[in-house]
């Protein structure tokens, strides 16, 4: 080999490149062995002597100084057929010697020679022999060093060429291949002539090749790239995003760590400049890739993805089924995943600010209008975006909440959005469904619905009744949170003015279609006061909010979902029937479930004590006025309601009272505790005289016991109170005192009776027809009431009740224990 090829050889060897192409390969290379395989380069082969050698070189130059390009193609064509694509071993490196001598014999115009000089270089890549495979190596770098920017148009041969031999097995080609690719990698550096947009396509398919070092090869040439100002590779993004996700999963740590630089590095170039970023191309590949099981994918997708929400803005709303079903399974991960679960709010967070009242506008899209979504003040999680950064690489840093505000350039140009919400409701309502789902991701779920309830009512109405069963059964939940958030769904719906209908029709079949009726005031200036019979529809009295035509629904499927479920009842009924009555939010330790308010709670006594007058399971009936009137009684929540049942002073109160009590009939102890709340004694100790005619039982017996211990309670303080005015409170201290007979000799019995004997002045309990003052607990508006159809009414009810207890004791069921006064 001549001197001048030896010193290009040597050059090739020493050469240093700009630290933009593989430095971490460098480190597994021995140094040694390096400079040994740079040595090489160049070297003259026992295959082609030193005289053909220089003979060649100096025939080269002269055909080059006679500009006789045919001699000099003849010459290239012998040594590429006859040689270099010859089946002898010895010819192959022979010929490849040659074609890099005429490369540099050419100098300056082997650039139009390249395609004859590169072609037969480049199918030596492929042959069997390691030691050709280098000779191929050699040459191919003698002929790039001479040619330099003119390589270019032949750069996807040559890149796909090297890409091979990044995995070749054979140490010294590996070797060989990283001194052409940094050379290569010099040469794309300084030259503002590449075909950016041709390479792409062949870069999408290399990129997804699982040898670890033609990935790593991949990787080093996109950080390349990347780095070069005059390249734009992020409008190119979409194509080669998954393959990067794809690498990113690699077993090797340093491949992992190179492409999370490569990540890092394409995001902070997507903050820098939003306005040329094709999110709506990559959001579907970030989805895909946050659903995976891969922590490290999962959360790098993550970051990207709450970065493309917070600068897209409403562009990423078509995928918000998909983003949804990425992001809501990671909010109910645990410690080991904090990060992903706490990146995974945020995205959740942010897209759920992108609705907005005016989506719920028909078949009108909205302008895109992308900004970056304002952080929750009540968002703990978002305070913590930087833990859930992916490394100091920058690959999943929150850089971006002190970074850019609002984007606006070219939001105008882009196409409206319109929010579609068949696919969103669709994936909520599986995940609500599914209850192997954690708790935070069905909380989050209904987060959502009362979300999409309160911004685009009209547009959710449209699939309440598919979402009407799954909410109902969440109300079986497990979790009080996840209740609560499910009941807080069922009141926006019965109460929302969207949901107002005409004429609902029938609510849930044939067996729901209940007309509704209560009792008639006979005073002729109040026959309009309440209902009439056979009234369709629930009718609120006006101190009331109106509620549409779900609220009545859902009281009757809470009913029916209470009586087919008992255990639900006993479990749960006195939780969520409080949830729904709360007019105020406590959080005190004690009461710590309690719900802001939701539905009024006299809507929900009246229609449930409508629904139960027709309820023809009669124990279900008196189980659920049981439950009903504890909470009435007890639930600080209603101390409002009960201070309008106390006094009866308006015809709304007495509408309620009436409602109420002929479904509290159907327990006996209800009614009289209903009476006096009240303060209807006289009508109380009226029933209690009645109860002389009733089969009494254990359990009976048990609620007097109740009702006396509920005397003694705060609620009933004015009760108590009324005990010193005996004169004109005469049948109060009848019906305590019936009560007191009724008692066996127990504990509730000395309760009552200690009571009693506190009352001054025992004399005067005596009451003759010569009293002409009313008793002061007989209101001036009471006697608008029919008390005696009352009675009647709850003669009627209990004899239904003695009728079912005998039917079932005549096919053997079990028997109530009974005793007789």
């Amino acid at each position: 080999m001549t001197s001048s090829t030896k010193a290009e050889g040597g050059s090739a060897g020493d050469r240093q490149t700009k630290g933009n192409g593989n430095p971490e390969k460098g480190k597994d290379r021995d140094p040694a062995n390096a400079s040994q395989s740079a040595a090489e380069l160049g070297k003259p082969c026992p295959e082609m002597p030193d005289s053909q050698f220089l003979f060649l070189n100096r025939l080269v130059r002269e055909f080059v100084a006679q500009n006789n390009t045919v001699q000099i193609k003849h010459v290239i064509q012998t040594l590429s057929q006859e040689f270099a694509l010859s089946q002898h071993p010895h010819s192959r490196k022979g010929g490849l010697i040659g074609l890099a001598a005429c490369s540099i014999a050419l100098g300056k115009d082997s650039g139009l020679y390249l395609k004859e000089l590169i072609e037969p270089v480049l199918t030596c890549f492929n042959d069997a022999d390691s030691r050709l495979r280098y000779y191929a190596c050699e040459a191919l770098y003698n002929i790039v060093k001479v040619a330099r920017g003119a390589v270019l148009p032949h750069f996807n041969v040559l890149f796909d060429g090297l890409s091979k031999l990044a995995a070749d097995p054979d140490p010294n080609v590996k070797s060989g291949s990283e001194l052409l690719d940094r050379l290569l990698k010099d040469i794309v550096t300084e030259s503002n002539k590449f075909d950016l947009v041709g390479f792409i396509p062949l870069l999408r398919e290399r990129i997804y090749s699982n040898n670890q070092y033609a990935r790593q090869f991949i990787i080093s040439w996109i950080l390349v790239l990347e780095s070069v100002p005059d390249i734009n590779l992020l409008d190119y993004l979409p194509e080669i995003l998954d393959g990067l996700f794809q690498i990113l999963g690699d077993n090797g740590k340093e491949i992992r760590k190179m492409c999370e630089v490569v990540l890092g590095e394409f995001l902070k170039e997507i903050k820098k400049n939003p306005s040329s970023v094709k999110f709506a191309e990559m959001a579907n590949i970030l989805v895909i890739h946050c659903q995976t099981t891969d922590d490290l994918i999962q959360l790098t997708a993550m970051c990207w993805m709450r970065e493309f929400i917070q600068l897209a803005g409403r562009v990423m709303l078509p995928y918000s089924s998909g983003i949804l079903t990425a992001v809501l399974p990671c909010l109910a991960y645990d410690d080991r995943k904090k990060s992903i679960k706490e990146v995974a709010n945020v995205c959740n967070q942010s897209l759920m600010k992108l609705v907005t009242p005016e989506d719920d506008e028909p078949d009108e899209p909205k302008p895109v209008v992308q900004k970056q979504a304002e952080p929750n003040p009540d968002d703990s999680s978002a305070k913590q975006e930087g833990a859930a950064s992916g490394g100091p690489d920058g690959s999943c840093d929150s850089s971006f909440s002190s970074g850019i505000s609002v984007f606006t350039p070219a939001s105008t140009e882009r196409a409206p959005v319109t929010l579609h919400l068949d696919g969103i409701v669709q994936v909520l309502s599986c995940h609500l469904s599914n209850m192997a789902i954690g708790m935070m991701t069905r909380i989050a779920v209904l987060k959502w619905l009362y979300h999409l309830y309160i911004k685009t009512p009209r547009k959710m109405f449209r699939h309440t009744d598919s979402l009407f069963p799954t909410l109902l059964q969440t109300l079986s939940d497990e979790s009080d949170e996840v209740i609560l958030k499910d009941l807080e769904v069922l009141a926006e719906i019965a109460s929302s003015p969207a949901g107002q209908m005409d004429d609902p029709g029938p609510l849930d079949g044939p067996d729901l279609r209940v007309s509704h009726s209560e009792l008639q005031v006979p005073t002729p200036g109040r026959a309009g006061l309440l209902k009439t019979p056979g009234t369709k529809g629930l009718e609120c009295s006006p101190s009331t909010p109106t509620m549409n035509s779900y609220f009545y629904k859902f009281m009757i499927n809470l009913l029916k979902r209470f009586s087919s479920e008992r255990k639900l009842l006993e479990v749960r009924g006195g939780f969520i029937i409080r949830g729904l009555g709360a007019h105020e939010t406590t959080h005190k330790a004690a009461c710590f479930w309690q719900l802001c308010l939701l539905l009024n709670a006299e809507n929900i006594f009246h229609s449930m004590a409508d629904i139960l007058l027709r309820e023809e399971d009669l124990k279900f009936a008196s189980t659920m006025v049981h439950t009903l009137n504890t909470i009435l009684l007890t639930s600080t929540e209603l101390f409002q309601l009960r201070n309008q049942l106390k006094d009866l002073k308006t015809p709304e109160s007495q509408n309620l009272f009436c409602c109420l009590y002929r479904s509290w009939c159907h327990n006996p102890v209800t009614t009289v505790s209903l009476c006096f709340l009240t303060q209807n004694y006289r009508h109380a100790y009226d029933l209690i005289q009645k109860f002389g005619d009733l089969e009494v039982t254990v359990d009976f017996l048990t609620e007097v016991d109740k009702l006396v211990q509920l005397i003694e309670c705060p609620i009933f303080t004015y009760l108590r109170l009324q005990l010193l005015d005996v004169k004109n409170n005469p049948y109060l201290i009848k019906a305590l005192y019936g009560l007191l007979m009724l008692l066996p000799q127990s504990s509730a019995f000395q309760l009552l009776s200690h009571r009693l004997q506190c009352v001054p002045n025992p004399e005067l309990l005596q009451t003759g027809d010569g009293v002409k003052a009313a008793p002061k607990s007989q209101k001036a508006d009471s006697p608008s009431i029919d008390y005696a159809e009352l009675l009647q009414h709850f003669e009627r009810v209990q004899k239904k009740h003695l009728e079912v207890r005998h039917q079932r004791s005549g096919r053997g069921d079990h028997l109530d224990r009974r005793v007789v006064l």
